[in-house]
């Protein structure tokens, strides 16, 4: 037994050997009819490729889409009305309801193809917003994945902020439909009469807020000019041991920039549906969005090889049937 292995061994090395020999050979004989087929074809080859390529270039600068994203904050507790808005509007665009979405204001409806809203994920200005979120956040994802959490529709809602992204075929401006969307979403008049509401309790809060720094303030002055005054040495016993000056301090500083936080909410509370930001037209090369021009000739070479052999193919077995 011993004997033979040396001798299976080569058997083996030379059976690789001659097999990789004939794929080599094999190799070089498809790459010698490619050339030949090349060369027997260039004249349509050529004219497939300058086609494809004509066409590619016409599609491109012709056939574009665009990206378009607005960044909203839906204010007093509106997050689900402006979902269902939306999610009506991508239902009129997919049914091409141009009379509908002419109707809101919209100009050239044909144009958009899509429009979709998600949240801004930002888990830690939901955290910072109220200790209540946050333990709810935490007892939430002891029995789940806290990304998900995160991430879910009914928890990103909660998120302040969030961003409308559309898809058009053609170029659009602010006028002719960023203004006349945010238009329709601002058209509630449910959420006008909160509006309404809303703003006067923060002037009231703001004229509160107001009145009470400017008591502290009196206070202040006084116990200044107690202090500095010529009855320091009797007053400044009686103010150490029965006021405490510091935390009256901490609440003028609380209040002042409560007040801070108060005029940002008013500035914000000026609509339903506030745009923050907005950016349009970004030209979307996703896919095949501006290669059609590299793809289109390889593709119409392809189609031609295939042809060419399945005619070729076809002859052979018809010939051999014969």
């Amino acid at each position: 037994m011993s004997t033979n292995t040396p001798q299976n061994q080569e058997v083996d090395l030379s059976m690789v050997s001659k097999g990789i020999g004939n794929f080599v050979q094999y190799i070089k004989s498809v790459i010698f009819h490619a050339i030949q087929f090349v060369i027997k074809h260039i004249v349509v080859i050529g004219i497939l490729f300058v086609v494809g390529v004509g066409l590619g270039l016409y599609l491109d600068k012709t056939q574009k889409t665009y990206d378009h994203q607005i960044i909203v904050q839906p204010n007093f507790g509106s997050v689900d009305y402006l979902y269902a808005k939306i999610d009506l509007l991508e239902s009129k665009i997919l049914e091409q309801d141009t009379v509908f979405l002419e109707k809101i204001g919209l100009h050239d409806p044909s144009a958009f193809s899509r429009i979709d809203i998600k949240p801004i994920v930002d888990v830690y200005r939901f955290i910072n917003t109220s200790e209540q979120n946050f333990e709810l956040l935490k007892l939430m994802s002891e029995d789940s994945d806290i990304k998900k959490i995160v991430e879910e529709r009914a928890t990103s809602k909660n998120y302040p902020y969030h961003v409308i992204s559309l898809k058009s075929k053609a170029r659009i401006s602010h006028k002719n439909f960023i203004e006349p969307l945010m238009a329709y979403l601002n058209n509630s008049a449910h959420y006008t009469i909160m509006q309404k509401e809303y703003l006067n309790n923060l002037r009231i809060k703001v004229k509160s807020n107001e009145l009470t720094i400017a008591q502290i303030d009196g206070f202040l002055n006084t116990f200044s000019g107690t202090v500095n005054g010529p009855s320091k040495s009797d007053k400044l016993v009686y103010y150490n041991e029965n006021t405490q000056l510091n935390d009256v301090i901490q609440t003028k500083d609380k209040l002042i920039k409560e007040q801070g936080n108060l005029r940002l909410e008013l500035v914000n509370a000026d609509k339903i549906v506030k745009e923050n930001s907005s950016t349009i037209n970004i030209e979307n090369t996703q896919s095949i969005n501006g290669k059609l021009k590299l793809i289109l000739p390889m593709l119409l070479i392809f189609f031609y090889l295939c042809i060419h052999y399945f005619a070729r193919f076809y002859k052979t077995q018809k010939a051999r049937l014969q």
